[in-house]
């Protein structure tokens, strides 16, 4: 018996020195983490030229989901941003006006807020601008600036809530529907993401798979795109970087930022997009021609990075991105109030 003793004594002396090697190996990848990504915390109190309160998100959250802003008076914002799937709508371009299709996959809305721009190609500077992209555009909302006014001024329950958003006076305004819809999507951020829990200091949040493909995306230098809170939807780069893809993924008529800044050098660029929920946001890329998250990754370690991942290391990014899935907010569906005979017909 003495001498298992001192066989088993010898042993935990061996492994003694390797413990506190552990555990800065477990601290040294959260360090990293942390130098690179943050959680996500509370949405901002203040927008440039829009101060987000109370009234302002309620009147927001009944535009976003009246389709009356539409001439067809079928589709809203809710539409193509759906806060019941990812806050988008799950097809490969978005289905507008006359189901004419656009030229686009439709971004996930949910933490839109923390993007350096909006769309794509980086077009709106912020919510504001993106919201009333989407309402004049013919392939999606097909309205005008006067049509949405003349149409909420027709309805008498949506004087009040104006009032009490932006003030007495002429209040409902193409510019106040814009802010007020920014001002609820302000509020659509999902926190609470095991990612998030990780970066407070849970290092249980994280499963040692979700850990190893969170060590290969820092590694491979995924998180030179992906980074901040939003991981991603701060910079732009080509689409095809090292390889170029096929032509499927990267339809040769849509040149990305070239159509904003009309410079050769943006040819086929785009926002990096943010990885917030990308679980739940399929399909993929601005072609949304990709649907499962493990070949998103496998297209991105090969044009992006000229990397060749095997299995294993795919599979442990792809489950890393899955902790990036958080806590949608919940939404209650509003009570809109009634057209009268005044509200202009909808376009047919």
């Amino acid at each position: 018996m003495k001498r298992i003793t001192l066989v088993i004594t010898a042993f935990c002396a061996l492994l003694l020195p390797l413990l506190p090697m552990a555990q800065e190996k477990k601290d040294d990848l959260l360090k990293e983490a942390r130098e690179l990504f943050e959680p996500i915390g509370k949405p901002p109190g203040k927008i440039t030229d829009n101060d987000i309160t109370p009234a302002k998100i309620e009147l927001g959250k009944m535009l976003y989901f009246d389709p009356r802003l539409s001439s067809s008076g079928l589709i809203s914002c809710n539409t193509c941003h759906n806060l019941g799937l990812g806050g988008d709508d799950g097809l490969p371009v978005a289905i507008g006006h006359d189901w004419k299709k656009g030229p686009r996959n439709s971004p996930t809305v949910f933490n839109s807020v923390f993007n350096a721009a909006q769309f794509w190609d980086g077009r709106a500077a912020d919510l504001k601008e993106q919201a009333k992209g989407p309402i004049q555009a013919g392939v999606e909302m097909n309205s005008t600036p006067e049509l949405v006014v003349a149409t909420l001024k027709s309805i008498p329950g949506y004087k009040t809530p104006f009032e009490q958003a932006f003030g007495k006076g002429d209040t409902i305004t193409f510019d106040n529907v814009a802010r007020a819809i920014e001002a609820f999507e302000v509020t659509l951020i999902t926190p609470d993401a095991p990612f998030d829990r990780y970066l407070k200091g849970d290092e249980k949040a994280l499963t040692d798979q979700q850990k190893r493909g969170l060590k290969t995306f820092i590694d491979q230098n995924c998180a030179s795109c992906h980074s901040g809170v939003n991981l991603g939807g701060q910079s732009y780069f080509p689409f095809g970087l090292v390889t170029k893809p096929e032509a499927k993924l990267l339809p040769t008529e849509d040149k990305g930022r070239f159509a904003v800044t009309n410079t050769a050098g943006d040819d086929y660029v785009f926002r990096a997009a943010p990885l917030r929920n990308v679980a739940i946001t399929a399909p993929y890329f601005h072609s949304g021609q990709i649907r499962d998250l493990r070949d998103a990754v496998t297209v991105m370690a090969t044009t992006q990075l000229g990397a060749k991942m095997n299995d294993k290391d795919i599979d442990d990014v792809a489950a890393f991105l899955n902790s990036l899935t958080g806590k949608k907010p919940v939404v209650s569906y509003p009570d809109l109030p009634p057209s009268t005979t005044k509200t202009p017909v909808p376009v047919q």
